[in-house]
């Protein structure tokens, strides 16, 4: 599946992919936490793919409104083009980890590499399948795209899994499309309207601007637990926090100031309303669409955020069940699904 062949549409996404940080402070190595607020502060990278998809939103606010910072951390984002250059950074111990969706966990643990989910920020993919607009009266499902160029995020990413999922479960079959990395946002909308796809699976606000623009028709919609169990046949978590059993074996204090923060972060968002939530977000994150758009496409999805941080039950199951269908890393293979996550550190949170 990995390698099948990519059209490139983009030259500038090579350019893109560079790492750029949202953190001002200089970078450093994260150390066992301390204590005391005289203590310095513990850096930490953690790796992202498009920082302004609103599936990040949770690890954003928690940078924006200081919950990292009264957990003694000093956390620098980086972002990138596709869910795998965040992990491979992981893997590379470039970053300590990795804000990305939890099916990329059991793909790797599938191929012996320990890492982990530690908090689950996305009971639902946030994500849709999109038709481009002259298209849609000839493509009314996933079953009509073979043979057509589909737009994802980047090779190996999760909007390839569930672009793939989507094409296997339909009966066209995976090896009938044909990915194109388009990545998100502005060069994902260039790609439709441009004609250099079909169809593509995308977040939001990248959904929005296609709509408002009259450039795509949903297909598919997960971007709620309904429409996700609607179309995947059960629960999909997606987006999550994963670090190595390695690094956290020997910063799990860490790891836990980085768990309450988030959590804290879920929590705050169950208790306010997406103009709030955007109000709180840095201006470039809806520039692009403008924020009225911007807060419409948040409320559609408001419903996708974890407002625990735990594993949603049956959760791994599902996404096992999932990848089953295309992955050859997991198709065929036992996967010891406790190995990919943990509640451990959920569990230890202060209530609120």
């Amino acid at each position: 599946m990995f390698h099948r062949k990519l059209v490139l549409v983009v030259a500038a996404l090579t350019a893109a992919a560079g790492i750029a940080s949202c953190s001002s402070s200089k970078s450093g190595s994260a150390a066992s936490a301390g204590s005391g607020s005289s203590a310095a502060p513990i850096t930490v990278k953690i790796a992202v793919s498009n920082s302004t998809n609103q599936s990040y939103i949770p690890l954003i606010l928690a940078q924006q409104l200081g919950f990292f910072r009264k957990q003694g951390l000093n956390v620098q984002i980086v972002s990138v083009t596709s869910g795998a250059q965040t992990f491979s950074l992981l893997l590379s111990k470039q970053v300590q980890g990795v804000v990305g969706f939890y099916d990329h966990d059991q793909d790797l643990v599938a191929k012996g590499t320990q890492v982990h989910e530690v908090v689950q920020l996305l009971q639902a993919p946030g994500m849709v399948e999109v038709v481009r607009d002259d298209e849609a009266a000839a493509i009314n499902s996933p079953a009509d795209l073979a043979g057509k160029n589909v737009g994802i995020t980047g090779l190996g990413g999760s909007t390839e899994f569930l672009a793939d999922y989507l094409a296997a479960h339909s009966g066209a079959g995976v090896s009938s499309i044909h990915p194109v990395a388009v990545a998100a946002g502005a060069t994902f909308v260039a790609a439709m309207q441009h004609k250099q796809i079909d169809a593509g699976v995308t977040t939001e606000p990248t959904i929005s601007s296609l709509l408002s623009k009259h450039l795509a028709k949903i297909l598919v919609d997960m971007r709620s637990t309904a429409g996700t169990q609607a179309a995947l046949g059960g629960p999909y978590p997606g987006t999550a926090l994963s670090v190595t059993a390695a690094w956290e074996n020997s910063n799990s204090a860490t790891v836990q100031k980085l768990v309450n923060a988030l959590v804290e972060s879920l929590r705050w968002i169950q208790q306010h309303s997406a103009q709030q939530i955007a109000d709180s977000m840095p201006a470039n994150y809806y520039s692009s669409t403008g924020k009225t758009a911007y807060v419409q496409a948040l409320a559609n999805e408001i419903g996708m955020y974890n407002p625990t941080g735990l594993m949603p039950t049956d959760g791994p199951q599902s996404v096992f069940r999932v990848l089953s269908e295309f992955d050859p890393a997991v198709k065929g293979h036992q996967v010891d699904l406790s190995k990919t996550y943990t509640d451990q550190y959920v569990q230890k949170v202060p209530a609120s």
